[in-house]
């Protein structure tokens, strides 16, 4: 059987944590900064843990995750 290939998009913008979490960089933080507020800018620097709906169609993009 040969390995599966993982969704190269996916693999970019996810990783797992130690408990096997998934997690995510925010949105909406790559331009029209100017008229984001300090406080908004400083909390889309932080990563999320993706939602439970969507863990399992990302593990099916990531198998080797």
């Amino acid at each position: 059987m040969p390995k599966m290939k993982s969704n190269r998009g996916a693999a970019k913008r996810f990783k797992a944590t130690g408990t096997g979490k998934i997690v995510r960089n925010k949105a909406k933080a790559s331009h029209i900064m100017t008229k984001k507020s300090t406080k908004k800018k400083r909390n889309l620097r932080r990563s999320a843990l993706v939602d439970a709906t969507n863990v399992k169609g990302i593990k099916r993009m990531l198998p080797y995750l």
